[in-house]
C-alpha cells in the first residue's frame, strides 16, 4: 500500500512492488489528472485498487447535502441500500420511544441497527428506549429513510445554494459534482492564483477571492440565506470556528473537515453534525479492501465495510455464493454471535427488512 504524498512515487512503489512479486497493489493518487487518466494507467501499472481521498470525502459531503436530515450516510448495494447516522433531540416524536413501539407506529421499513450513548455503543433490541442526545444509525432504501424522516419531523430539503471554505481538490470535486445536479455554488479561497485556476477548471461555479474567516465577507456573501455552509480549509482549527459562526447564522446545514482524529469528539461536543476526514475515508476504503481479500469464507464475497463510531463498529456487507449451514433457515433459529445484527437484505432488486422468520437465500446480498 503506497499512501506518500506523492502521487508519482505512490504509482512508482506500486509499479516495482509488482515487479517484485506482490500479489496486490493498492496507490493513494490525489491528483485529478492523474485520477481522470486512472482507467488507463490502472492496468499499465497493474495497481489492483487507487484511492483517492478528496474524491471520496466529497462523495461523502454530497450525500449529506442531497439528504441534509442525516449527519452521515454510507452506501451498500450499489447505493440501493443506506445506513444513516441522526441524532435523537428533546422535541422528537421518538424520544422516550422503544424500538418496539417506534415500529408499530412509525414505520417497519427501516432497521435502527446501532445507538451511541455517550461513550457507549449498543445494537439495540426491541425493549431497547431511545433518549436525547442518541446518535443513531438506520438502514433502510432512499425511500423508507425518507419517510421515516417525514414521519419523524426530521425531514429538510435538498439544499440549493451552497458556501465553500477553501479552493482545496476536495472542494474542486465536490463543487463539479454539485453543480452538475443544479446546486448554487460559491468558493471562497484566500490565495489568488488558485482562484484564477478555480475560475478556469470549474467555471459554472463563482469563486471569491477572500478569507472565509472575515464574518463581514462571510455575510456579504450571504451566510443568513445559504442553505448549506461547508468547510474545508487546510486548518482544523478554523474551520471548526467557521462552522460554529455558521451555526450561529442559523445554517441549517454544517459540514466539517476535520484530519486530526483527536478533535473530532470535541467537535461533536460543539453540536456540530457532520464531520468528514480524508484520512479516515482513506482507511476505510482500503480496509475494506484488505478485509474482502482475507475473507475466510468460500461461500461468500464481502462487498463493502464501514467503521462507524471511531472504529468501534463495523458494518459489513457480503453476497452468499453457493448454500451453506446458514442459508435456507429462519434468522431467529441461527446460532449469531452477541452484537451481530442482520440489517437489511437485498433479493433481486427488492430491499428486505428481515424480522425473525427471514430466510438467507444464495445471491441475497446481506
Amino acid at each position: 500500500i503506497a499512501c506518500t504524498s506523492s502521487d508519482s512515487m505512490n504509482m512508482m512503489c506500486c509499479l516495482l512492488a509488482k515487479k517484485l512479486g506482490a500479489e496486490r497493489t493498492i496507490a493513494r493518487v490525489r491528483n485529478p489528472v492523474y485520477y481522470k487518466q486512472m482507467y488507463l494507467i490502472k492496468d499499465d501499472l497493474r495497481l489492483s485498487m487507487a484511492v483517492n481521498p478528496e474524491l471520496e470525502v466529497a462523495e461523502e459531503i454530497s450525500r449529506v447535502l442531497i439528504f441534509p436530515s442525516a449527519s452521515k450516510i454510507e452506501t451498500f448495494a450499489k447505493g440501493k441500500v443506506e445506513l444513516v447516522e441522526f441524532k435523537v433531540d428533546q422535541e422528537s416524536p421518538i424520544n422516550g420511544l422503544s424500538l418496539e413501539e417506534l415500529s408499530k407506529k412509525y414505520s417497519h421499513s427501516v432497521l435502527i441497527c446501532a445507538v451511541q450513548r455517550n461513550q457507549e455503543v449498543i445494537i439495540p433490541g426491541g425493549n431497547f428506549n431511545l433518549r436525547a442526545g442518541d446518535r443513531i444509525y438506520i438502514a433502510s432504501s432512499h425511500k423508507g429513510v425518507e419517510k421515516f424522516f417525514k414521519v419523524t419531523g426530521k425531514f429538510k430539503n435538498r439544499v440549493s445554494t451552497v458556501i465553500i471554505c477553501g479552493g482545496s481538490r476536495v472542494s474542486y470535486y465536490l463543487s463539479k459534482k454539485l453543480s452538475s445536479m443544479g446546486i448554487q455554488v460559491k468558493i471562497i479561497e484566500r490565495d489568488y492564483d488558485r482562484c484564477m485556476e478555480l475560475c478556469e477548471l470549474i467555471p459554472q461555479v463563482t469563486i471569491i477571492h477572500g478569507d472565509a474567516t472575515d464574518n463581514e465577507l462571510l455575510e456579504e456573501e450571504g451566510i443568513d440565506r445559504v442553505d448549506a455552509f461547508v468547510a474545508l480549509t487546510g486548518i482544523d482549527e478554523e474551520n471548526i470556528i467557521m462552522s460554529m459562526y455558521a451555526k450561529t447564522r442559523n445554517v441549517s446545514k454544517v459540514v466539517t473537515k476535520v484530519n486530526r482524529e483527536a478533535l473530532t469528539s470535541i467537535v461533536d461536543d460543539l453540536g456540530i453534525e457532520t464531520l468528514v476526514s480524508p484520512k479516515t475515508v482513506t482507511a476505510d476504503t482500503i480496509l475494506g479492501y484488505v478485509r474482502a481479500m482475507q475473507n475466510s469464507l468460500a461461500s461468500a464475497n464481502i462487498e463493502t465495510v464501514y467503521r462507524l463510531i471511531n472504529g468501534k463498529i463495523e458494518a459489513v456487507e457480503f453476497i452468499i455464493r453457493e448454500n451453506t449451514s446458514y442459508t435456507d433457515i429462519p434468522i431467529k433459529d441461527m446460532k449469531l454471535k452477541d452484537n451481530l445484527l442482520i440489517a437489511c437484505i437485498v433479493r433481486k432488486r427488492k430491499i428486505i427488512i428481515p424480522d425473525g422468520e427471514e430466510l438467507l437465500k444464495v445471491g441475497d446480498s446481506v
